[in-house]
């Protein structure tokens, strides 16, 4: 079957999203099929939002990481395509009605992507830089993921996001994987998308946050290269990190910059633990 809005669910990820969720959900077009997975375990929050709108379920669970709620969430839909935002995106009115037009055409991809309205960030990566600028989509490498439209019937094996990643990266490594495999993943340039970035969560939680966003970055870096091309290439793309990392941890002591001291103490952890083969266990205080 093509995509369709009855043939489409959106799988939205919310981790003390409470501010921004509902913006994101009405922007989406009506009756659509959402599954929210929420990660910070909010009851009251499911229950509002199964009580506001009429075909959402609510999945409440402990704070499992990006990667493995997402594909809890692509796993409970029944439908043949599975569009993964996150929740500090909003749609146009258009951006559907683009990606079902255009894929009524060509319906080869494993994954679709709407583009971004703000081109100084563009939601994706190509190497190819000489290509046809003409075509109505881009043939790229990976996209961001925060709007990632999933043909389920190219994953056959049902091998979507590693959960080895808790935070960043993970949409990378499907990505690669994907094009390893011989499939397309397109951009369309007409179905526009705003993402606000970096609000998903609640601002009151900010610092413990971006302590976290470090400490998995650096994680997720080394993993990622360690995966793909082995432990020696992802150690030399690492070690100044690492070694800058210490230099800085030490500057913030005796400048008494609590703050970015964290941020570089957290950095160094992340990577160290990811250099040690321990597991992505960190989580936020919040």
């Amino acid at each position: 079957m093509t995509l369709s809005l009855n043939n489409l669910t959106f799988i939205i990820v919310t981790f003390k999203s409470e501010h921004i969720i509902y913006k994101c959900i009405e922007s989406l077009p009506k009756n659509s099929n959402i599954i929210v997975i929420e990660n910070s375990n909010n009851e009251a929050l499911k229950k509002d939002l199964e009580k506001k709108y009429s075909k959402i379920k609510v999945d409440v669970q402990e704070n499992s990481g990006m990667g493995s709620a997402n594909n809890r969430g692509i796993k409970l839909c029944e439908t043949d395509y599975a569009f993964v935002i996150n929740p500090d995106v909003k749609f146009y009115k258009n951006t559907l009605d683009e990606l079902i037009n255009f894929s009524s055409k060509n319906n080869n991809y494993s994954i679709l992507a709407p583009i971004s309205d703000d081109e100084k960030h563009p939601n994706y990566k190509i190497k190819n830089k000489n290509f046809n600028n003409n075509y109505e989509y881009l043939d790229v490498d990976s996209v961001d993921g925060f709007a990632m439209l999933i043909n389920k019937k190219k994953f056959k094996d049902e091998l979507y996001f590693d959960e080895n990643f808790f935070l960043f990266l993970e949409n990378d490594d499907l990505c690669l994987r994907k094009k390893k495999e011989g499939n397309n993943i397109f951009v369309l340039k007409k179905a526009k998308i705003n993402h606000l970035g970096g609000k998903s969560h609640s601002d009151i939680h900010a610092r413990e946050i971006e302590y976290s966003r470090n400490w998995h970055w650096m994680w997720s870096k080394f993993y990622f290269n360690k995966k793909h091309y082995g432990y020696l290439k992802a150690f030399s793309l690492t070690f100044l990190t690492l070694l800058s990392s210490i230099a800085r941890i030490f500057y913030y002591i005796i400048t008494f910059n609590e703050y970015k001291k964290k941020i570089y103490t957290m950095r160094f952890l992340g990577l160290i633990n990811s250099m040690t083969a321990k597991k992505s266990w960190y989580r936020p205080k919040v």
